[in-house]
C-alpha cells in the first residue's frame, strides 16, 4: 500500500512477537492495512486476537517486531522516544476503556492535564474547557475530584 495524502494510518507487514524460543507468542503476523483520513474504523475480534497489541503499535505506545507503521505520512520506526512522545501529544488522541483520571486532580485539572504537560498556559483554553465540560455535563462538578 502506498501512503498517499488521504491515508491517516498505514501498516505494512506488521509483526509483533512477545518472548523468544518455544514460549514465544506471535500477537500479530503480516498485518497490512490502511485507514483513510476522516473515516471511522472498528477493530474487532475475540480475546487474544491482537486488537490491543495493534492499537498500542498504531498509537506509538509499543514497537513492532518487524514491519512498517506510517502515521500521517511519518514512518514511526526511525523516530526517537522524544519524537514519538511529541507525535502522540500533537497528533493523536486516545479513548481508553477506563477513565484513567488522576484521583488527586479536579475534573477541570484532569481535562487540562495535556495542556499543562505540553508546557502551555491553561488560561487561553478557558472557553474550550467550558465547552468540553458542558459537553459531558460536568460544568457543575468542575472542581470535584473523580471520587466526589
Amino acid at each position: 500500500m502506498e501512503n498517499g495524502a488521504g491515508i491517516a494510518v498505514e501498516t505494512v507487514g506488521l509483526e509483533k512477537v512477545y518472548g523468544e524460543g518455544p514460549t514465544a507468542v506471535r500477537a500479530l503476523e503480516d498485518v497490512s492495512l490502511a485507514f483513510p483520513n476522516g473515516e471511522f474504523a472498528a477493530i474487532m475480534g475475540p480475546s487474544g486476537s491482537g486488537k490491543s497489541t495493534l492499537l498500542h503499535i498504531l498509537g506509538a505506545l509499543d514497537k513492532p517486531t518487524s514491519g512498517r507503521v506510517v502515521v500521517g505520512g511519518t514512518e514511526l520506526s526511525g523516530l526517537s522516544d522524544k519524537k514519538l512522545t511529541l507525535l502522540r501529544r500533537e497528533r493523536m488522541g486516545f479513548v481508553f476503556q477506563f477513565f484513567n483520571l488522576i484521583p488527586t486532580l479536579s475534573a477541570e485539572e484532569n481535562v487540562l492535564l495535556p495542556v499543562l504537560i505540553a508546557g502551555k498556559k491553561p488560561g487561553k483554553y478557558g472557553k474550550r474547557l467550558d465547552d468540553l465540560l458542558e459537553l459531558v455535563k460536568l460544568t457543575g462538578r468542575r472542581t470535584h475530584r473523580p471520587d466526589e
